[in-house]
């Protein structure tokens, strides 16, 4: 009998106790759940207005041998021929082209890089004479005023800053192969002749990588110190006004292999290199075309939307240690270095665009250049036809709504990732970015009402977006459609799998 009363005290406190835990465990989550609060949010800093900004490869505006797609690429050619197989020849781009103009203008203010590695070894054709079919000795492509005109052009049409590159190669040099104004002094000349201006320049595209990117022979940091000063002189006298951007370098802290001159070598040259705007360049990897091994299914995981953010991290670096205060920006980057994999064309790496976005915004990155506007599968717009692609729509929703000043959103939610600025074009709103990369429903809970602009897919290897439930296409007269918002009441909003919201608060 005093077994018994012993086994049934025993299981009364064991019961009473599970209830208690339980009580205590789900009370606890739901005090844990997804929140958002816009009041004394921490102010993180602010942007440059242009932020979100674009490059038109150097190759596109005079014409070359660029990646090729995948549909037309031969693997047996590869592996025969080499890496020359991975490019196809592409004529000039038409920057006067209306649908380009149209669909670029709605991304403005923004800046346009003109760069690229083809950058490094362009000779610019100073006259009105047709194309040199050949580039002279020392070169490997030309520049004609024609084509530069187009991107002087294509800049005053979209409300857009020029930022650039000059050439490297051994055609510019003299004859002991110090840098000369050769190349950099016509093209300057003939940008003020017609009215042009360029905002900043880097020397030359990634000196990391000078041994395969058109540099001399035996190119080292050394020799880019002395470069850099004939180069800063020259501005400085030549044309004040355009900040000087670098070093522009990539691949560095074990993010790309095959760097060949480090920054910190850079940095501690002498004659110092120092820069009003500290650059560089962000891959997280390499595309199929180069034998990359990136996966539709890991491009949604935290490793691979936080690799931005540790890619920053080499740069960041460098330039706390070297020149701290300087202003950092992001001059090129895309899914996947060589032309993006397949699936960048399609709505699965929008996840990886905004949260590229967000992160550095919040990190005081202040401009991210995405790489290209139109050209290859990491293009927001089709190559051929500038049909708009998913990152165009979220490019286009984050131009609409999220202004340049940056605050800390803190939502503990393990999965989803939210972002807040204030609402563009308001004195006292805010906007949210919310991405849910999870194949499972998420939900947050929101204090005030608002306007959602819900980005979903039917699928994640598709090129159809839709926004609050209707498929984002252009009209038929190639105009842009409204992006209407839906509005919301404040509380539980649900977050559906695999889901971008943007949150509209205005009066707040």
């Amino acid at each position: 009998m005093k077994k018994y009363l012993n086994m049934k005290y025993i299981t009364i406190i064991f019961t009473f106790l599970f209830f208690c835990f339980s009580y205590g465990y789900l009370k606890g989550s739901e005090n844990e759940k997804s929140k958002l609060e816009l009041t004394n949010l921490k102010y993180l800093g602010e942007l440059d207005e242009r932020y979100q900004s674009f490059n038109v490869e150097m190759c596109e505006v005079v014409g070359g041998d660029f990646w090729i797609p995948y549909d037309l690429l031969d693997p047996e050619e590869v592996r025969s021929v080499g890496f020359s197989a991975m490019k196809r020849a592409i004529p000039p781009i038409n920057l006067y082209d209306k649908k380009l103009r149209i669909l670029a203008s709605a991304l403005g203010p923004m800046y346009i890089r003109v760069s690229g590695t083809w950058a490094n070894t362009t000779y610019f054709q100073d006259n009105d004479e047709p194309k040199l079919t050949t580039a002279p000795d020392g070169y490997e492509n030309v520049l004609t005023r024609k084509e530069w005109k187009g991107v002087i052009d294509f800049c005053k049409a979209t409300d857009s800053k020029l930022v650039t590159s000059f050439a490297i190669s051994n055609g510019m040099r003299d004859k002991e192969g110090n840098w000369t104004t050769a190349q950099i002094e016509p093209l300057i000349n003939y940008t003020q002749s017609i009215g042009g201006v360029i905002a900043a320049s880097e020397m030359f595209n990634e000196p990391s990588h000078a041994g395969h990117g058109g540099a001399p022979a035996g190119y080292d940091a050394a020799w880019y110190a002395r470069d850099f000063a004939a180069f800063k002189s020259f501005v400085d006298t030549a044309v004040p006004g355009m900040k000087i951007l670098g070093p522009g370098s990539t691949g560095e802290g074990g993010i790309i292999p095959g760097v060949t001159i480090s920054t910190d070598s850079i940095l501690t040259s002498v004659p110092k290199p120092e820069f009003e705007i500290f650059s560089y360049h962000f891959y997280g990897g390499v595309s199929k075309r180069c034998m990359g091994g990136l996966t539709p299914e890991y491009e949604l995981t935290e490793e691979w939307l936080s690799k931005t953010e540790l890619g920053l991290k080499y740069y960041e670096g460098a330039r706390d240690k070297f020149l701290p205060g300087t202003p950092i920006w992001l001059t090129e980057t895309a899914e996947a270095a060589c032309g993006g994999n397949p699936w960048a064309a399609t709505y699965v790496d929008c996840f990886r665009y905004v949260e590229q976005l967000g992160r550095l915004a919040k990190k005081g990155v202040q401009v991210v250049m995405h790489n290209t506007l139109s050209a290859s599968e990491y293009a927001l717009l089709d190559q051929d036809t500038h049909e708009p692609r998913p990152n165009y729509w979220v490019a286009l929703l984050w131009n609409k709504l999220m202004g340049t000043k940056v605050y800390d959103a803190g939502v503990p939610e393990e999965g989803i990732d939210v972002f807040v600025h204030n609402l563009k074009n308001s004195t006292n709103g805010y906007a949210v970015l919310i991405v849910n990369p999870k194949d499972a429903e998420s939900s947050i809970e929101i204090p005030a009402n608002a306007e959602q602009y819900l980005i979903t897919a039917d699928e994640l290897l598709t090129k159809t977006v839709r926004l609050n439930g209707e498929v984002l296409e252009l009209k038929s007269d190639e105009e842009l459609p409204g992006l209407k918002g839906k509005k919301i009441t404040a509380g539980e909003v649900q977050l559906p799998p695999h889901s971008i919201m943007f949150l509209s608060f205005k009066d707040i």
